[in-house]
């Protein structure tokens, strides 16, 4: 079995090119897996010698611990693919997992703010660019300050020059996470010949490493221009050039350090800005893609020409968008019709 899931998992990566975060939690999925199947002390079955009723067993286990049904799910779906591959490559008569009921989900339906939101939360954003925090009043008199002072003013004034900076590139990939509906690993994948600016266009790089062409708007292209001088300043303060056989040279987006920004740094700046302009709202990264595209539902675009934008693969996932709308038509007229 151990054999098995290492090969299953190179499969994933090389054939597949699946995502490093899908092979690792499938790989996590597949080893609890094993280890519920091989107490201390006993060694782990063979590929041909697990059942359903096992798999079963460890559905219950799962089940018994707490387990959210959405988890015990997707390591379900990690099963079903392991076995069917070797199905496939002729190791199995018949998968065991095949007989195993994938647990009921709750239909969700993702939380989206309306366009005038959206809208106020960027252009409140493109306000701090403008006029970032700590900029004096003109007219207001300077007191005399101490030496020690000046020294800690001027730290100061230091660091509200590197919030400057990192406002630009926040407001910039805020406004092209919404402007092209990019999921957070499309945006921290970006590379600068990815994106051709007088087209507006980003060559994007989806799931299982396909390719996309996705149009951006003005407001994007004004952000990204007040960016890129950003960008070869965070270059230079980390004594870094373009030059350097450097893969995180190519990247649209850089941390304080010259380095590709992450995902979870991506997570962290959004939030960042959401707790500035409206506590009660529980947005992440992902929240802005929903927005994409429920806007662009809501404005008459085809839901075919969205799932292409999107690049999703079944018209299924995006047909989800379908009901965020309606949902948002429904609160407009419960509010609005005298009679609702």
């Amino acid at each position: 079995m151990q054999e098995a899931i290492a090969k299953y998992l190179e499969y994933l990566e090389t054939v597949r090119n699946s995502s490093p975060h899908t092979v690792s939690n499938y790989g996590k999925d597949l080893r609890q897996f094993l280890e519920f199947l091989s107490p201390p002390g006993a060694a782990p079955p063979s590929l041909g010698a697990v059942n359903h009723g096992m798999i079963r067993e460890f559905v219950s286990h799962l089940h018994d611990h707490g387990l959210e049904k959405s988890s015990i799910a997707r390591k379900l779906a990690a099963l079903r693919s392991f076995f069917k591959y070797w199905v496939r490559e002729g190791r199995l008569k018949e998968s065991p997992a095949r007989l195993v009921p994938t647990p009921k989900l709750p239909r969700r339906i993702p939380s989206v703010l309306s366009a005038e939101e959206m809208n106020g939360f960027l252009n409140q954003l493109a306000g701090m660019v403008e006029r970032p925090s700590g900029s004096s009043e003109p007219g207001n008199k300077r007191a005399k300050s101490s030496p020690s002072e000046r020294a800690q003013k001027g730290c100061g004034q230091a660091r509200l020059a590197e919030e400057g900076l990192l406002l630009r590139r926040d407001r910039a990939l805020l406004e092209l996470l919404y402007a092209a509906g990019l999921r957070v690993s499309e945006l921290t994948g970006l590379n600068l010949v990815d994106v051709e600016q007088k087209e507006r266009m980003l060559r994007v790089r989806g799931k299982g490493n396909k390719e996309r062409i996705v149009p951006y708007g003005e407001k994007a292209q004004e952000a990204l221009e007040k960016y890129w001088p950003v960008r070869g300043e965070l270059l230079r303060q980390a004594h870094r050039s373009n030059r350097d056989a450097d893969p995180h040279m190519q990247a649209v987006f850089l941390n304080y350090a010259g380095r590709r920004l992450t995902q979870r740094s991506v997570g962290r700046i959004v939030k960042k800005y959401v707790r500035l302009v409206n506590v009660n709202w529980d947005l992440h990264p992902h929240s802005l893609r929903h927005a994409f595209a429920t806007h662009l539902l809501a404005d008459g675009a085809d839901l075919r020409a969205i799932q292409e934008l999107l690049g999703h693969q079944s018209l299924s996932t995006t047909q989800r968008y379908t009901h965020a709308s309606i949902r948002q038509l429904m609160e407009v007229y419960d509010k609005a019709h005298p009679h609702a």
